[in-house]
């Protein structure tokens, strides 16, 4: 099989970014990584290219192209689009790229996005940021950039995607009932400067405008408030079942029995009595939009 001439650059610091090694203890990621490998490895050697010339060709080190053929390394989008195209693969190189996407979500996020892809109800308390469903692109890359240690390139860019898919709730259908409680000061906060913020002011006024979303806001002035202990979810599936999680309750851990949940339950919709209203909270939101 004949293949083009290599492409002449070289993607700095690929072999060595460790924010694309999959997680020791992800099986599924693992078993997804490893099937991939296989199949790029089998498409190699059939085009009769050793690892260095595959790799001269796209422009990846050969001990990268080991990683990845041995299901130890995630491959970047890039990667696939050139080896389907230097291989001549007909698509089935390409249609590796889903599941790799999936598996360049932290575990975590993607069984955060599984539960909230299957609830039919959803109440979240956000008192320290913006909740992540809420946030803009922008808003995300800006609350990254401070993060310490600084992360690299790949690890802002593994988490703003793992962030975006779970946006996709918005527009599943039917809709899940979206309630949202968020504290004044996290829309007050100028993260990433005045455009940045602008423009999440108007994501939340855009999103309020669903007829499954509420967003409320809890007045920085408010006296009595049972929402100190910090974040509250709770989620509520089809079946009748039910997971709920908070920073101040059962040491963070995620719940699920009926007596756990009525305490989040209860609190959370203490909170959201206290909190303004809608209608209320989309008026403070449109101020604030103007003041900025």
């Amino acid at each position: 099989m004949s293949v083009d001439k290599p492409d002449s650059g070289r993607l700095n610091g690929e072999d060595d970014d460790p924010a694309w090694d999959v997680d020791p203890d992800d099986e599924w990621g693992l078993a997804v990584l490893e099937t991939v490998g296989q199949q790029l490895k089998l498409h190699r050697e059939a085009a009769g290219l050793r690892a260095g010339e595959f790799g001269a060709l796209v422009g990846y080190g050969e001990d990268l192209v080991y990683k990845v053929e041995g299901g130890t390394r995630i491959p970047r989008p890039e990667y696939l689009d050139k080896a389907e195209e230097r291989l001549r693969a007909g698509g089935l190189i390409r249609a590796m790229k889903e599941p790799v996407a999936k598996v360049q979500y932290p575990k975590k996020v993607r069984k955060i996005a599984d539960l909230e892809a299957k609830a039919v109800e959803i109440g979240l308390y956000s008192n320290h940021n913006i909740h992540g469903l809420l946030q803009t692109e922008e808003h995300m890359r800006a609350l990254m950039g401070v993060w310490l240690p600084t992360p690299t390139e790949a690890e802002v860019e593994r988490a703003v995607a793992g962030r975006l898919s779970r946006s996709s709730l918005f527009e599943k259908s039917p809709a899940p009932s979206l309630s949202f409680v968020q504290e004044e000061v996290t829309l007050r906060r100028p993260v990433g400067g005045t455009m940045v913020r602008r423009r999440q002011l108007e994501r939340l006024l855009e999103l309020g405008k669903l007829p499954n979303v509420s967003i409320q806001v809890m007045p920085s002035d408010a006296e009595d408030h049972v929402g100190t202990g910090g974040l509250i979810e709770v989620l509520k599936f089809s079946d009748g079942t039910a997971v709920g999680r908070s920073d101040g309750a059962f040491n963070g851990r995620p719940v699920t029995t009926p007596k756990q949940l009525r305490i989040l339950e209860l609190r959370y919709n203490m909170i959201r009595t206290a909190a303004l209203t809608p209608r209320e909270s989309r008026a403070l939101i449109e101020r604030m939009l103007g003041e900025t």
